[in-house]
C-alpha cells in the first residue's frame, strides 16, 4: 500500500469530522499536523485512529496509540508497521 493511498483515505475520514475546516482537508500531506493545521481536538483523535483500524484493516497496539504523533506521517507509519508485523 503506498503512502498517497494512506493519505487519501486519511482525509475520508477526516471529512466525515463535523469539527475540522473541510477547506483545510484540499491540502493535507504527511507534515500536516492534525492539532495545530486542522484543528482536530485531541479527543477526535483517538476515534480517528479507530476509524483508520476499519479502513486499513488493521489493529493498533495501546501503546501505538499513546506514542502516537499528531501528524499525518505518525499515523501514516502506523498503517505500515502495523500491516508489516502482520
Amino acid at each position: 500500500m503506498e503512502r498517497q493511498e494512506i493519505i487519501d483515505g486519511l482525509v475520508e475520514i477526516l471529512r466525515t469530522v463535523r469539527t475540522i475546516d473541510q477547506e483545510k482537508l484540499n491540502h493535507v500531506t504527511e507534515e500536516t499536523d492534525f492539532i495545530a493545521d486542522l484543528n482536530t481536538p485531541s479527543t477526535e483523535l483517538i476515534n480517528i485512529a479507530a476509524k483508520a483500524e476499519q479502513k486499513f484493516d488493521v489493529e493498533f497496539e495501546d501503546d501505538d496509540i499513546d506514542d502516537l504523533g499528531s501528524k499525518v506521517k505518525d499515523i501514516v507509519d502506523l498503517i505500515l508497521r502495523t500491516k508489516e508485523r502482520g
